[in-house]
């Protein structure tokens, strides 16, 4: 299995220090999300102070970014990094796009379908010469000239990935990207009985495997040196549960479990405002549905019980005092944790079009 750590980057200074000390502990990535700060400036603080790990947008919010702008921002980030880095996209839901980044909410997983094509074909006309000229129902690309084209790299294309929560965007992920990385309100009952087999028929439909498909994530982490540990960050873990849970499109993980009524609770809980109650509502039996809860000796046992066959990578963070030789050890022991993906196959050769 694949581990990775998220990076301080609130922090620019940290960034660098950081991933060096991630890459010599052993993680296999570092990360960064796109919450209140900019999630692909860390990873070039990164780039530049490693030579190994994995650099990872884990997500960038997609639509309010024209395509071309990040087809920049990734070459770029690739290019520095020798080869290194992943990009991860996400939609966000409606309301964020609409009244956060005002941008339009339109029919998210076929545009991200075709987001990830316009990406490829403006790749494709950087490294390979091909004239851009993608025509889509989204977006429109046309006019590259020799002023505005980075040269070649000599490297694979850029890996992609996005974050997927409902079916279609998972079929979105199968068809047209290099991995899927899964919402943290998932279970492994969900993700076996219903992701995995979706995921799977897509891709052999295209010709495709899990070896070169990464699956990220599909649930939380708890963990910690000491039992005190493991529980503050298990509490943090039960209200994220409710928070998702309370949101209607998520319903049918607890659905799979018969706990439909508990998701019609928190949903009446947050439509009242009463969000400090919420946490109280979710039990130890539907945290551990979600959670791997573990002291670092045991968590490579819980992580084999709750991730192991249905999940390539996970993310850990340690805490700020754990020495090295606890770092190395517990890292060690996750990397042995059998899993499906190899590597990814990218090419320059543009695919077949498959809507959707």
């Amino acid at each position: 299995m694949r581990v990775n750590t998220s990076l301080p980057y609130a922090d620019w200074r940290q960034c660098g220090p950081a991933a060096a000390r991630a890459e010599a502990d052993g993680f296999d990535g570092v990360t960064t999300p796109e919450l209140a700060h900019d999630p692909f400036i860390p990873l070039a603080m990164a780039a530049v102070a490693t030579s190994r790990v994995e650099l990872a947008t884990s997500v960038a919010i997609a639509f309010p970014r024209s395509p071309m702008i990040v087809a920049n921002l990734a070459w770029d980030l690739h290019a520095a990094s020798g080869g290194r880095y992943v990009c991860g996209l996400g939609t966000q839901v409606k309301a964020h796009n609409e009244r956060r980044f005002s941008v339009p909410w339109i029919s998210p997983a076929p545009r991200m379908s075709e987001y990830i094509r316009a990406l490829r074909a403006i790749w494709r006309c950087w490294e390979t010469g091909e004239k851009l000229n993608f025509k889509g129902k989204f977006y429109t690309f046309t006019l590259m000239t020799p002023e505005f084209s980075p040269k070649p790299t000599g490297l694979p294309m850029v890996p992609l990935m996005i974050a997927a929560v409902g079916p279609e965007m998972q079929k979105a992920a199968a068809r047209h990207c290099d991995g899927v990385r899964l919402h943290g309100f998932a279970t492994r009952k969900y993700v076996e009985q219903v992701v995995r087999p979706l995921l799977g028929e897509e891709l052999a439909k295209r010709g495709k495997s899990f070896d070169a498909f990464e699956v990220t994530g599909g649930g939380f982490i708890a963990t910690g040196p000491d039992d005190a540990a493991v529980k503050a960050a298990s509490e943090k873990i039960r209200y994220r549960v409710a928070f998702y849970g309370s949101t209607p499109a998520y319903r049918g993980v607890f659905d799979i479990h018969g706990l439909s009524d508990l998701g019609v609770k928190l949903h009446e809980a947050s439509r009242r405002g009463e969000w400090d109650k919420m946490a109280a509502m979710v039990d130890d039996d539907v945290l551990d549905l979600f959670c791997a809860r573990a002291t670092y000796d045991k968590l490579p046992n819980a992580i084999a019980d709750r991730f192991g066959g249905i999940a390539d990578a996970v993310s850990i963070d340690f805490l700020p005092e754990d020495g090295d030789n606890t770092r190395r050890r517990v890292l060690s022991a996750l990397k042995e944790i059998p899993s499906t993906f190899r590597e990814f196959r990218t090419t320059w050769e543009a695919p077949e079009v498959v809507e959707g």
